[in-house]
């Protein structure tokens, strides 16, 4: 197995392409390497089998979605109120949608899992952590909102984000604010500021 880093993730980068546009069906190594610009064969040396890139991609994907800092000191500045988590709700929803073959690609990955257990349980423990990982934050930030806001809001935003990717028309770009800001004024308590 091949162990240069940023070509592996060149790789996976191409994978996450090739995945969001052509489904798992169209995930081959050619598929890859002619994405990613590399020689036929590279994509094989990098990749024990298709389990294996289905892991690394969900792993990169979620990587990918991290903030960085600044957007982390950004979304935590102010007050923290039900106003400054709508704000944080959107900008979460403008980073997630941004990287549209990335979310993509890991409903196609959602969808492969159906029929594969072992990828089912690494998707499964990702997403678990992530949702661990936001509630943590959250209850971190002093942000308003409980354990059941943040799952609530990630699970109404996610579909949210699903409808703007795949069929833009049904909720217009203009009516997406509106949205977050429903959704997180009924997720809160109603006793929180």
């Amino acid at each position: 197995m091949r162990q240069n880093p940023e070509r592996r993730a060149a790789l996976i980068d191409a994978a996450i392409e090739v995945l969001a546009r052509e489904g798992a069906r169209g995930l081959t190594f050619r598929a890859i390497d002619a994405e990613a610009g590399c020689p036929i064969g590279t994509a094989s040396n990098y990749f024990a089998n298709r389990d294996d890139l289905f892991d690394q991609v969900g792993g990169r994907i979620y990587e990918r979605y991290q903030p960085d800092e600044a957007t982390l000191a950004r979304n935590l500045s102010g007050p923290r109120t039900r106003e400054r988590l709508v704000e944080v709700m959107r900008t979460t929803v403008e980073n997630v949608a941004a990287f549209r073959s990335g979310y993509l690609a890991l409903l196609e990955l959602r969808l492969e899992a159906t029929r594969r257990p072992e990828l089912r349980e690494v998707l499964t423990r990702t997403i678990r952590r992530d949702v661990q990982a936001n509630i943590s934050h959250h209850r971190d930030s002093g942000l308003p909102g409980d354990e059941t806001t943040v799952v609530l809001l990630q699970l109404a935003l996610n579909w949210l984000i699903v409808e703007r990717l795949t069929l833009p028309d049904v909720f217009p770009e203009d009516e997406i604010d509106a949205l977050v800001a429903a959704a997180v004024e009924r997720a809160l308590p109603r006793e929180l500021p």
